[in-house]
């Protein structure tokens, strides 16, 4: 009769044996900034649920087999298997002693790239990461849940040991990709009609939004999936995760976020609020729920420019959804805001480069959009309208920009429009205009 022992050694066999299957043919490849992987860390890719991460992970390994290493070298552990449901921490190395069982000859005299998917669903699973860094020839790859990943106590228990990794929703590129369609190069000229359907497609993805499972569903059925994904990031990343108990008040905060993007959020007036309401939540607590919906990367806050802690703590936060599509699902009106979402799109285009975003508002109350600081030194003002051709709001835009560069000379001042034709009629020395199109295409 065979033992439990027996029973988890044949499917820990079985899954280390399918565990070197190659990886799916089609795949969009995302842009995610590199390096990917630092020596003596274990890289953690994170960010939103059904963001990517997982095809990602296959991204590296079909990178790898395409310059010859061998598929062996390449395992791909998925804990949200089955085989290794109800798998311990303690039982970890057994699965690692069954990998190189299967494969003897790799141990310690060839680098494995191992890629290990929802691994946080074995609670304790640093110590073994830890332990292969500092025993094992292997470049580690670690993806699951954002919040579990970015927690206080992992970062704590994996000693300077992790490497974060980005993957956000499909940018505009990548969903051209993903469609089958050809991005122009940056700068080249286009005719009218490629023109036409290159700013057609960038008004469907600012609807549709990036997440890959809902490109090509219908409106109906796409906002049902990503209020699903929202509440799942509710319930498991946040209610779960933090073991709280503010379930009506954290999902006001949802909807408000997400059907108000960019527009100024005070922790102070959204308290009151909750209070009017008869909600009885500390102050405390809604910073809380703000940080754990920033660290699931459901939602991105910008702060204000300043050198002053105290002005920057006080002064409200712009946020913003992680991804433009979800704005029609909770907007009151159930349409995309076409201003809302390109500026949405712009914050999280400026992250997927790196760069380091904040707002600017100037003694004078001048407001520019973003102040992006580049990983390689560059500084630049952003500021995004859907049109700016009407002489008003040129002036407004204008204005704004040129008193935020006299603060700041260094910064490139950027004003990005849905198409050219919202261009204002003249620009000042020292702005740039873009169309939007071919602001998000240029990857320099």
């Amino acid at each position: 009769m065979a033992t439990t022992e027996d029973a988890l050694g044949n499917r820990l066999r079985e899954f280390v044996r399918d565990s070197v299957a190659p990886p799916p043919l089609e795949i969009t490849r995302r842009r995610v900034r590199e390096p990917w992987y630092l020596p003596a860390k274990a890289s953690a890719v994170i960010g939103m649920r059904r963001a990517g991460k997982t095809t990602f992970l296959h991204q590296i390994r079909a990178d790898r087999l395409a310059t010859g290493v061998d598929l062996s070298r390449l395992p791909y552990w998925n804990f949200e298997d089955q085989r290794l449901f109800g798998l311990s921490a303690e039982q970890l190395p057994l699965l690692l002693a069954e990998y190189y069982r299967q494969n003897p000859d790799l141990r310690q005299k060839t680098t494995v790239t191992l890629c290990l998917d929802e691994l946080q669903l074995v609670p304790g699973w640093e110590r073994f990461v830890r332990r292969l860094l500092d025993t094992e020839k292997v470049e580690v790859y670690v993806s699951g849940s954002s919040a579990a990943m970015l927690s206080r106590e992992v970062a704590t228990s994996m000693r300077g040991r992790g490497w974060e990794v980005v993957v956000h929703p499909f940018g505009f590129a990548e969903v051209l990709q993903h469609a089958g369609k050809e991005a122009p190069e940056a700068g080249a000229a286009l005719g009218a009609r490629k023109r036409s359907m290159l700013e057609r497609d960038l008004l469907d993805y600012l609807a549709v939004g990036g997440f890959p499972e809902v490109q090509r569903l219908a409106p109906a059925v796409r906002h049902r999936v990503l209020r699903d994904y929202v509440d799942v990031v509710v319930l498991r990343d946040v209610l779960e995760r933090h073991q709280l108990s503010s379930v009506v008040a954290l999902r006001w905060m949802v909807h408000h976020l997400l059907g108000n993007a960019g527009s100024p959020f005070s922790v102070q007036k959204f308290f009151d609020s909750l209070k009017s309401q008869g909600l009885s939540v500390a102050k405390d607590t809604v910073h809380d729920l703000l940080a754990h919906l920033t660290d699931c990367f459901l939602v991105r806050t910008v702060w204000i420019e300043t050198d002053s802690e105290r002005r920057r703590m006080v002064h409200p936060r712009k946020v913003y959804p992680v991804d433009s599509g979800l704005i029609p699902v909770f907007e009151r009106s159930g349409k995309a805001n076409i201003g809302h979402a390109l500026e949405t799109a712009v914050l999280v285009e400026l992250e997927r480069r790196g760069a380091t975003v904040t707002f600017v508002r100037t003694e004078d109350g001048y407001e520019v959009d973003f102040l992006a600081r580049l990983p390689d030194g560059r500084v630049e003002l952003v500021q995004v309208a859907a049109e700016a051709n009407a002489p008003a709001t040129a002036e407004r835009e204008l204005r704004s920009l040129l008193a935020a560069k006299a603060t700041m000379p260094e910064a490139k001042a950027r004003l990005v429009t849905l198409t050219s034709d919202g261009f204002p009629s003249s620009l000042p020395r020292g702005v740039t205009a873009h169309a939007a199109s071919d602001w998000l295409l240029d990857t320099d």
